[in-house]
């Protein structure tokens, strides 16, 4: 493990620092850790945020610059993504844009496909969201049944889509659909790019237990996109998709084990407050919680140090994932019970207090981005050489 910048990405990193507190200290205070997953208050101002972000250089970061990107080093990448992470800025309003679709545009789109999207992807232009999961396909992905079939010069889509994180705040959707019906499921998918406006698109937002409606469902009734937007070659959807998540995971840790720290602290100071903090039950709890959030800290260094070293990180970053969700649902059901009967009452208007919302919320970190079970696989199968888990035998 090896996180040491030249001195070049410590001057870079210098000037990323003081433009965040510059920014984040007046003009945008108010915006200072706010957003995150299924808490995504404030998108407006996070957007006009993101074009802030634009303006000033720090967006597109060693993507090409005939595009709109930047001239930046993979360090000076990861530097950035490190300084955002301390500095607690919002929740990107364009993350699918830059962190997922985008990268995979370059990796995979025609040139059109790259001169059409990248520059409004940087610019927070275009807002994009992504269409994989669906009701009876969620884990089990290549079992989708959204089909999407080529008439003429576009594609007809048909089928539903759930859990689509801030479709409404979208324009765009980048959708995982069968394309090959008499090829085999890994090969028979593709992703497609549509408008969100396209007739024959419903959205329907999903309210979670905390009130907040970050997930939707998307249907599609005969709803037609151009037959160039398909990204890669027909049937290439799986592994362009694997390479989408992959892209994901890059640096997107970085910001749960900011966020983490301070809500660590956030509950000593609570047991602290409630005179619990001498308690050894709850110490014990809570020195238990620091020691993994120290171990999570430096499996994430070492993530780094392969992105930095290799430019990618592999199947070693589904270890981060099945360790912090429930480290977090741990964190989250111990500040309920140190703040003890006042956890289980609301506010008026029936308004969940912090810890209360972060409980709630936790409970499904463990299974969007990839559920426990499928991470075990990941790390079984792909890090450990495990074999296969046995598929059960067909019913005859």
């Amino acid at each position: 493990m090896d996180l040491q910048f030249s001195a070049a990405e410590e001057e870079f990193a210098g000037r990323a620092r003081d433009w965040l507190e510059e920014q984040l200290s007046w003009t945008w205070s108010f915006l200072r850790g706010v957003g995150g997953n299924a808490d995504e208050g404030y998108f407006a101002e996070r957007l006009a945020w993101e074009k802030e972000l634009h303006a000033a250089g720090w967006v597109g970061l060693g993507w090409p610059e005939e595009y709109g990107g930047h001239p930046a080093t993979p360090n000076e990448r990861i530097v950035f993504a490190l300084e955002y992470a301390r500095a607690r800025g919002p929740h990107r309003a364009g993350f699918q844009g830059t962190n997922l679709i985008g990268p995979t545009i370059l990796a995979f789109g025609t040139e059109e496909q790259k001169a059409r999207f990248i520059p409004r992807i940087l610019a927070a232009e275009d807002i994009w969201c992504q269409g994989f999961s669906e009701p009876e396909a969620g884990s089990d992905l290549a079992g989708l049944r959204t089909r999407a079939v080529l008439d003429g010069d576009e594609w007809v889509l048909n089928g539903q889509k759930i859990w689509t994180s801030h479709a409404t705040d979208s324009t765009w959707i980048y959708v995982l659909a069968r394309t090959e019906p008499d090829a085999p499921r890994h090969a028979a998918l593709s992703i497609l790019l549509l408008p969100l406006d396209t007739p024959g698109v419903q959205l329907r937002p999903i309210r979670n237990m905390a009130g907040a409606e970050d997930f939707n469902e998307v249907f599609f009734t005969d709803a037609r996109t151009a037959s160039d937007m398909i990204v890669g070659r027909r049937g290439e959807g799986w592994r362009i998709g694997q390479a989408t998540l992959e892209f994901e995971r890059g640096t997107g840790n970085l910001a749960y084990l900011v966020q983490f720290d301070a809500e660590m602290q956030s509950v000593i100071d609570l047991a602290r407050q409630r005179g619990l903090l001498g308690d050894p039950v709850v110490r014990g709890k809570l020195a238990d919680l620091a020691i993994r959030l120290r171990v999570m800290h430096y499996t994430n260094f070492r993530n780094l140090t392969e992105l930095m070293r290799r430019g990618t990180h592999g199947p070693q970053s589904s270890l981060l994932k099945l360790s912090w969700p429930h480290w977090h649902q741990e964190l989250t059901a111990l500040a309920m019970q140190i703040t003890g009967p006042a956890s289980q009452i609301v506010g008026d208007g029936y308004e969940l207090d912090r810890v209360q919302k972060s409980f709630l919320l936790s409970r499904a970190e463990s299974i969007y981005g990839g559920t426990h079970e499928i991470h075990l696989n990941v790390v079984g199968e792909r890090v450990l050489g495990l074999p296969r888990e046995p598929r059960p035998s067909p019913v005859s």
